[in-house]
């Protein structure tokens, strides 16, 4: 009895253990910034610029854009969890070449940006995305929110108050929550998140048109999760789904395309003002 207790003993302090550590360190294992941004020629689209961001906190935050060509819409870009936004050059460089323009928002912590990220904060960053592009005259009508995989849930975020001209999501979730205990499901993952980008109750108030991409093969936020954020979305909406493509390889099946069409499709469709 002794030896039984004391092995359950040790069990429950492993996975008490575990449990703290990951609340401890969650945000470590979230985030995923590089440091060793050049510029934007150096990432093979010279025709975009370094510009500087304001947020609501006090940061400069460096970003690169290009203005669009006359008549063209504008696409801000908010990207995933990990690395920054010259790994993002090859993904915006077809919207580049059709005269679209684009804002490729980098957050704090990644590239040479200051700050630390998180949920508030990231969100933060993507308003003064928005901040400056009605500065600069763009307006919002004429903005297209594109969000990937980490960046769905702050353009999920910045679309439910905003009356943009469309939000496309690009591997997306219906919250951080949902994903961390699909994926940590032998720990109660779901009431540790700190971050949660809770985009299944924020969709609800969408007020664009909307596109969700997801790969059928993607394990790192798998496919029914974009399906599920899908059927909690208000019309109008469209649901892209690629049979052969994963988390990260979504641009070698030809989703540039798909994207410009529907944007073509909804460039002229009257918005949503329910906010």
């Amino acid at each position: 009895m002794g030896r039984l207790f004391y092995s359950l003993l040790a069990v429950i302090s492993v996975y008490g253990g575990l449990v703290t550590l990951m609340f401890l360190f969650q945000r470590g294992l979230m985030y995923h910034p590089s440091a060793n941004l050049m510029l934007p020629a150096d990432h093979g689209v010279p025709e975009m610029r370094q510009v500087t961001l304001n947020t609501e906190d006090g940061l400069v935050l460096t970003a690169w854009y290009r203005p669009s060509k006359k008549g063209r819409h504008t696409l801000m870009f908010l990207h995933g969890n990990g690395g920054h936004i010259g790994h993002r050059s090859g993904k915006v460089k077809p919207y580049l070449n059709a005269g679209y323009g684009v804002l490729l928002v980098s957050y704090r912590g990644y590239g040479a940006n200051p700050g630390t990220p998180t949920e508030e904060n990231l969100i933060k960053d993507g308003r003064a995305g928005l901040r400056f592009l009605k500065k600069i005259g763009v307006q919002i009508d004429q903005i297209v929110l594109y969000g990937e995989s980490l960046g769905t849930g702050v353009a999920t975020a910045l679309a439910q108050r905003k009356p943009v001209r469309a939000l496309i999501l690009e591997a997306p979730f219906t919250s951080i929550a949902d994903v961390s205990q699909h994926r940590y499901f032998y720990l109660p993952a779901r009431y540790l998140v700190k971050d949660r980008f809770d985009s299944a109750e924020r969709i609800t108030r969408l007020q664009a048109p909307l596109l969700i991409i997801h790969g059928e093969k993607d394990r790192v936020v798998p496919w029914k999760f974009g399906r599920a954020l899908f059927d909690l979305a208000p019309e109008p909406k469209s649901f892209l789904s690629m049979p052969n493509a994963s988390h990260n390889n979504l641009y070698e099946f030809g989703v540039a395309s798909k994207v410009i069409d529907f944007i073509t499709k909804n460039k002229d469709r009257p918005l949503n003002n329910r906010l």
